[in-house]
């Protein structure tokens, strides 16, 4: 997740008095407007949880009204100190900071709590719609569409909720994966936009989970329907063969073999992410990035319009970070809310060799989806290393969980498939650099990048290259 506070508001209070407001925005969109001491009211809360050597300090308190620079100067704290609560894994995920987002956002869109009906999209377009309360945060949203569709409740952890964006090519875009502090409806329904949506997707990225999805009818039906449409809309490649192939199973209706079949194909369970610009291997190329199976895939178009294709590895990618800036106008930055778009940047330094660490930046609006699906990534990483499981239980509430609906949903098959698109271009490998190795630990590499600790995330699945490995 993003945090950042890029701008302040003078609003009025009680009693005519007047007050600045920050506005915090979560992966580039207002999530919240909150006032100084209630900052200072929830880091009073988490001190007195986790004690004074966890949290992060809190910018003082002033007894004087403060001026412009000043001002500015606790924004920037302010943010700061955001960002270093939301990157601590205890902090970050607290309750307390969570509850603290969630009624904040409310607040600010100044929707109240009733009975309300959400659409939920799954990947072939089929709307579901839930009954919820406006206040339902993800977990209660997934749990009510899981209930709606009848999965079982050991495979809703395999499930998540994303927001996507039909563009006008009918391209669906993602956004980001909804998170435990938000509001489902109040995020989607404060866009004002028809185009954005909520879709259900799973949440994990190694295809060995799949069996434990196809047990269960229900879930076999939606990984189903996922593939069939990651398939049409490119994001998995198939000849005419596979095609061929594919198009028989679904006649017959043999879903697992459609399924396991699809494994084997080149970019089975990525997200492909719209067009943008990298400055690898040169400043400016095009390049259309998709992240799946622990990497991140380039596909580069270079100033003579020759495509080239490599993949960075997660493990190799030492830490990464993302940036958002306002664009410059007459050469100042236009500060004015709301009306200028923000730019986002995300970079990682990656291990091209024993030796050699290298930053890549990627400039897109889907910066910080890229950054969630590398998290999201080292976790599973990470836990599969421990021996763990991936399976999530849902919290159990004092309130109860949300009860089965008396009339389950089916969730409808998609048409059959059409024939492949022949006209993509084929794509060459970029550099031998970017080819799989076998990896070992090495210790923390020094960068002569002045990205400070608190501004990127480091990688705990990082590893290092020794002599055989080159």
């Amino acid at each position: 997740m993003h945090f950042s506070i890029p701008e302040t508001e003078v609003r009025s209070g009680d009693g005519g008095s007047t007050y600045v407001a920050y506005n915090i925005h979560v992966n580039g969109v207002l999530h919240c407007r909150v006032r100084y001491s209630q900052l200072l009211g929830i880091h009073e809360q988490l001190k007195k949880e986790y004690g004074n050597n966890v949290v992060p300090a809190f910018p003082p308190k002033k007894l004087f009204t403060l001026t412009p620079a000043e001002v500015e100067q606790r924004r920037e704290q302010l943010e700061k100190y955001m960002q270093a609560v939301r990157q601590d894994p205890l902090l970050g995920t607290s309750e307390i900071f969570n509850s603290f987002l969630r009624n904040a956002q409310q607040e600010t869109q100044q929707i109240p709590t009733e009975h309300v009906q959400l659409d939920i999209y799954l990947a072939n377009g089929q709307k579901l719609k839930v009954s919820i309360l406006s206040s339902n945060q993800t977990e209660d949203v997934l749990e009510a569409v899981s209930s709606k569709l009848d999965l079982p409740d050991d495979l809703v952890g395999y499930f998540s909720l994303f927001l996507t964006k039909d563009g006008k090519d009918g391209i669906c875009s993602f956004i980001r994966k909804l998170q435990e502090f938000e509001l489902p409806y109040v995020s989607v329904t404060s866009l004002r936009n028809p185009d954005y949506k909520i879709v259900l997707r799973k949440s994990y990225w190694d295809s060995a989970y799949d069996s434990d999805v196809m047990e269960d009818l229900v879930g076999l039906d939606l990984l189903y329907i996922q593939t069939v449409s990651d398939i049409e809309r490119g994001w998995i490649l198939v000849n005419k063969e596979q095609h061929r192939q594919l198009k028989s199973l679904q006649e017959k209706a043999s879903k697992k073999e459609f399924i396991r079949l699809s494994q084997t194909l080149k970019y089975y369970g990525y997200i492909k992410f719209d067009p943008c610009i990298t400055d690898f291997p040169e400043k400016g190329c095009q390049v259309i990035v998709s992240a799946g199976n622990s990497e991140l895939n380039f596909q580069v178009r270079l100033p003579n319009n020759q495509i080239k294709e490599g993949s960075f590895k997660v493990t190799r990618m030492r830490c990464w970070r993302v940036t958002s800036s306002v664009p410059m106008a007459n050469g100042t930055a236009n500060n004015s809310p709301g009306k200028s778009e923000i730019k986002l940047e995300l970079s990682f330094e990656y291990l091209m060799s024993k030796d050699r660490l290298q930053w890549v930046t990627i400039s897109s609006p889907q910066a910080i989806m890229m950054s969630i699906c590398l998290q999201s990534m080292v976790d599973e990483l990470m836990v599969k290393k421990s021996g763990g499981s991936i399976k999530k239980m849902l919290r159990k509430r004092p309130n109860g969980s949300l009860r089965r609906s008396e009339s389950q949903q089916a969730v409808k098959s998609p048409p059959l498939l059409e024939s492949p698109d022949s006209s993509r271009e084929p794509v060459v490998k970029l550099s031998a650099k970017l080819t799989s190795v076998s990896l070992r630990g090495m210790n923390t590499s020094n960068s002569t990048n002045d990205m400070s600790a608190n501004d990127f995330h480091s990688n705990s699945a990082f590893e290092g290259i020794g002599d055989d490995d080159l």
